[in-house]
């Protein structure tokens, strides 16, 4: 039985994620193209991955399945998509990785949209942010069709094959966010 719907967009449904929903996390995000698009460079097994998901503290930290319909019309997960808060600044990092059969479908887009209007409406934060490594051009053209600003790089901060790379950060206040809606 899938999550419950958290919020629905016009191809992409964000919901919860459930512990039948592991395997399919584990799978996608150990796979190289994957885990080194966003720095992950500790193998999960499926017991990591649970604890990982469910086992975390309650911090009103949001992570959810980004699911687009199946051939047979039940929602199909194709990645995930998570904002961490900071209530105290009131701004949140968002992050968000989609399975290598699905890129370059615009799903991780949607899903992110979704995630930061959901961030400025009903979470009230003031500033969403993402950090992006040099080498991920996909999440690059993501934050910036969606108007986040390149506000950024962090120099040589992050060691991936056998080199440093450069993290460049991303972000839009929520006045930004509203004018570019329109509102």
């Amino acid at each position: 039985m899938p999550g419950a719907v958290f919020l629905r967009g016009d191809r992409v449904t964000l919901r919860t994620v459930e512990r039948e929903d592991v395997d399919f996390v584990h799978d996608h995000k150990n796979q190289p193209a994957v885990h080194r698009s966003f720095i992950w460079p500790y193998p999960e097994n499926r017991d990591d991955v649970e604890s990982y998901l469910f086992e975390g503290d309650d911090d009103g930290d949001v992570s959810l399945l980004a699911c687009v319909d199946g051939e047979d019309g039940d929602p199909e997960p194709v990645g995930e998509v998570g904002l961490s808060v900071d209530e105290r600044t009131r701004e949140g990092e968002i992050g968000l990785w989609i399975a290598p059969p699905y890129w370059g479908e615009g799903y991780g887009t949607e899903a992110s949209e979704m995630l930061v209007d959901y961030a400025f409406a009903e979470r009230n934060l003031h500033r969403v942010w993402a950090a992006v490594l040099e080498t991920n051009e996909g999440s690059k053209r993501i934050w910036e069709k969606l108007g986040f600003e390149h506000e950024g790089v962090h120099r040589e901060s992050e060691f991936m094959d056998g080199a440093y790379r450069d993290m460049h950060v991303y972000g839009v206040l929520e006045d930004e966010w509203r004018e570019r809606d329109g509102a």
